[in-house]
């Protein structure tokens, strides 16, 4: 059994929640940005208090990394290293693109990938999930069906010439806040938008992963991924 706290608090919808081999048992969630720092330790504490859980239980402690609001990703990464250290744990950093990826593909495979209308084949999908960066900007990446990178994290001004190459042979569905905007701008029949939420529900999986491979963080060295320049306001 392996135990694992998940930590996100990249976006303005911030959970924390303890996993039992990938699956969440339980998850305490904000929806206030400017209240990440206050929301964090005691729904941590209030976790650990409903499952009658002690922190020294946890086998590692995992977050979302980036990209996303400057101030929270740096109020997760404090408290993640704080509580590794103290606890003497490792840390799982996983991008937050990838973890809005999961959600997307769990959401497409689920319920909404369209059925073929010649009953052979339904073309492929690839994931593009999207954090809004202010003005025609936005943080994203594409990944595949299996999760793998094939256009990597980046901060893009959105232009259609951008994904044309990609949409040849698969639909592109869009995810996150970042994509509202593009909504109203691309217009592509291979074009999909999933209006969903990820959560550490979508992170749990990806870091027990991790856990297993003993692919761990470094404590001492590890910074938010920003992919850009802070500026005010993001």
């Amino acid at each position: 059994m392996s135990l694992l706290l998940n930590i996100d608090t990249a976006t303005p919808y911030a959970s924390v929640g303890i996993s039992n081999n990938g699956a969440l048992l339980d998850m305490v969630v904000s929806d206030s940005q400017k209240e990440h720092a206050a929301f964090l330790q005691p729904a941590i504490a209030k976790l650990a208090q409903s499952l009658q859980l002690s922190l020294q239980e946890v086998d590692a402690i995992a977050l979302t990394i980036g990209p996303g609001s400057y101030t929270g990703l740096r109020v997760g990464l404090s408290s993640a290293k704080g509580l590794a250290y103290a606890l003497g744990k490792p840390l799982i950093a996983v991008n937050t693109l990838e973890v809005m990826a999961y959600a997307a593909r769990s959401a497409w495979t689920g319920a909404q990938a369209p059925a073929s209308n010649t009953g052979g084949p339904v073309e492929p999908a690839l994931f593009c999930p999207m954090i809004d960066a202010r003005r025609n900007e936005v943080f994203t990446a594409i990944y595949d069906q299996a999760g793998t990178i094939v256009a990597a994290p980046q901060a893009l001004v959105l232009e259609p010439a951008f994904f044309e190459t990609y949409e040849i042979n698969n639909y592109l569905i869009f995810s996150g806040d970042g994509s509202n905007k593009w909504k109203t701008a691309y217009s592509s029949n291979k074009a999909r938008f999933l209006f969903i939420q990820h959560s550490v529900a979508d992170l749990a999986p990806l870091a027990e992963t991790r856990y297993r491979a003993s692919d761990f963080a470094s404590l001492p060295y590890l910074e938010p991924t920003y992919l850009k320049e802070f500026h005010k306001g993001l």
